[in-house]
């Protein structure tokens, strides 16, 4: 049997995600090795082996009182897992899915779907569309509102099914609102979706002989590690001591391409320092490990890091951002973020994947605890309206201010309509994006 760690982000995406080192499946039984009743039985003694809070689960389940082992993982942890401060799961990233496609996103960065991510169901309007997605091919962009789905309006959706219902189906027409109010309407149908991991990066000529580094980072997928190479190279022959990570969407991803970001911020400051510490349930203790920063060619020689943050950016986003916190000035800029100190790793069984939350990660101060998310420095809104990353950006104003100055801006003088996003429905996807749940890479 082969595990795979993993580490991304909330719970509302329904497509699987993982690294692509899946290994040979293992199988829950001699005979009838992949019926129902053995793969249930499969996902629940794994369970009992490898969940985090394996302490609280009733010795007597009853395989017979869930009718698959995908509600069966669901149901076990959410009921029996940790509750949060106001009585719900505190645990909702657990879950089983289809080892192909899990292993296509982490290995490939890709996944079947329209490619964008919305607000949320009350507010429509599309955060961020993926270039050359069917969405993007359509002519969907960021800030325009989806006004009703196959000829039927946003609120009586709402009313019934609810949008990601209707994102169900394989070809929907799309009634769309442009940023300056204009109105079109496009039938898409659904396709391969190819995530560009880092869609821009580049220099910042701050002047006196200052250069600020600048990454817009999307996924913690194996395909950006490369163009980290790429990026940290320019960064160091550049003089690059304050960075900018854009990570307001990042969900998460691969723990492996995490420890790699890690060092190239903080190999050359923090060398053989503790980056991260992952730890298990009581009876796995001996699966605990220590990540040091190791020093690469293109470390660089860092001294501030600002992190532009939301409610979405979670599980991996948020390992890296705590991990530097020791070690560095780290200043988070736009909104808290979304609070997961927990990841998963995979293990998989007939054509599935099993990824129960097994372990959680704490930084060199033992810092793990932090489920309402890492605390926000500079408020700052998303505007919408205005491309991420770009000079006007409210959020990018923040971040250079700080960098700048020292200090935040006013969060009023920026935009008098700021207002703290939800923490939940800001990683709101069609049916089949990323998925908000954390993995990490073969352990």
């Amino acid at each position: 049997m082969k595990k795979l760690i993993v580490f991304l982000a909330a719970a509302m995406l329904t497509a699987c995600g993982g690294s692509g080192s899946a290994g040979s499946a293992f199988l829950p039984g001699a005979s009838g090795a992949c019926s129902n009743d053995a793969q249930k039985q499969t996902v629940l003694d794994e369970l009992y082996t490898w969940y985090l809070w394996n302490d609280l689960l009733p010795a007597n389940i009853n395989i017979a009182d869930y009718a698959s082992p995908e509600a069966l993982v669901v149901q076990v942890t959410q009921q029996f897992g940790p509750q949060d401060g106001n009585g719900g799961p505190l645990d909702r990233f657990s879950s089983v899915g289809s080892a192909v496609a899990d292993a296509q996103f982490f290995g490939e960065g890709q996944y079947e779907g329209f490619g964008f991510s919305y607000l949320s169901a009350d507010d429509a309007r599309l955060r961020f569309v993926y270039a050359n997605s069917p969405a993007g091919n359509g002519g969907l962009e960021r800030g325009q509102r989806i006004l009703s789905l196959d000829g039927r309006s946003i609120a009586e959706i709402n009313a019934n099914e609810g949008i990601s219902a209707v994102l169900n189906n394989a070809t929907v027409e799309f009634e769309m609102q442009r940023v300056d109010s204009s109105i079109f309407t496009v039938s898409i149908t659904e396709g391969i979706v190819t995530i560009d991991p880092v869609p821009q990066w580049r220099i910042i000529d701050a002047g006196n002989g200052t250069n600020i580094g600048y990454i817009e980072f999307a996924q913690f997928i194996s395909t950006a590690n490369p163009v980290f190479e790429t990026v940290f190279s320019a960064f160091s022959a550049a003089g690059v001591n304050d960075v900018i990570i854009d990570m307001r969407y990042n969900g998460g991803g691969l723990v492996s391409t995490a420890d790699l970001l890690g060092d190239y911020l903080g190999g050359s400051i923090a060398q053989n320092l503790v980056f991260s510490r992952t730890e298990f349930n009581a009876d796995k203790a001996s699966s605990n490990s220590t990540e040091f920063f190791a020093l690469l060619g293109n470390s660089i020689s860092l001294s501030r890091l600002v992190v532009i943050a939301s409610s979405g950016t979670a599980s991996a986003s948020e390992l890296v951002t705590n991990g530097m916190i020791p070690h560095a000035d780290v200043t988070i800029v736009g909104d808290n973020t979304f609070g997961k100190p927990v990841g998963q790793i995979g293990l998989t069984f007939c054509d599935k994947i099993l990824r129960p939350t097994s372990f959680r990660t704490a930084n060199a101060d033992g810092n793990t605890d932090y489920f309402d998310g890492l605390p926000v420095d500079c408020p700052a809104i998303d505007d919408l309206s205005i491309a991420v990353g770009d000079d006007l950006d409210p959020r990018m104003i923040a971040a250079m201010t700080y960098l700048d100055t020292g200090a935040c801006p006013v969060a009023a003088a920026l935009d008098g309509r700021f207002k703290a996003e939800t923490r939940l429905g800001v990683e709101q996807r069609d049916r089949r994006g990323p998925p908000e749940r954390e993995f990490a890479d073969a352990y």
